[in-house]
């Protein structure tokens, strides 16, 4: 059973996807598209549904440092309901506080030049996502 993680900005959608027993998450891609426009990136996701077999999708929700919710969190819960719209995979919320600021660290630490970071990062931080929910499903089993 593969899951899928989803980070989603105003101009890109990072894509991660665990391996087959659903315990090792890797960067899938990161979906480019003009400014929220989100109809082109779920376009670009349907593609990706159709062409593996995924039990749940991780949907990161930033949240406020303080737990509230804000804009970014308002973008991500409409996303969801546009999802839900094409398909019947169920989409779980993960609170990705930190999330960017995480990936941005170990691509540093990993020597990743400025320009490869920018590319890579969506990617990165939606593997983190994937692996909070991954260790909430070992939780909840």
């Amino acid at each position: 059973m593969r899951y899928l993680g989803l980070d989603l900005g105003t101009k890109t959608l990072g894509v991660a996807i665990t391996d087959t027993t659903g315990l090792i998450a890797r960067p899938l891609t990161v979906i480019r598209f003009p400014k929220e426009d989100y109809n082109l990136a779920l376009n670009k996701l349907q593609s990706i549904l159709a062409e593996y077999t995924i039990a749940k999708i991780a949907l990161g929700f930033p949240k406020n440092m303080d737990g509230t919710e804000g804009f970014a969190s308002a973008r991500s819960l409409k996303f969801k309901e546009m999802l839900e719209n094409i398909t019947d995979i169920p989409i779980i919320l993960v609170d990705e506080r930190l999330t960017t600021v995480m990936a941005e660290n170990i691509l540093l630490e990993a020597n990743i030049s400025r320009k490869r970071r920018k590319s890579v990062i969506d990617g990165v931080a939606a593997v983190l996502i994937l692996e909070t929910f991954i260790k909430m499903e070992e939780k909840n089993e």
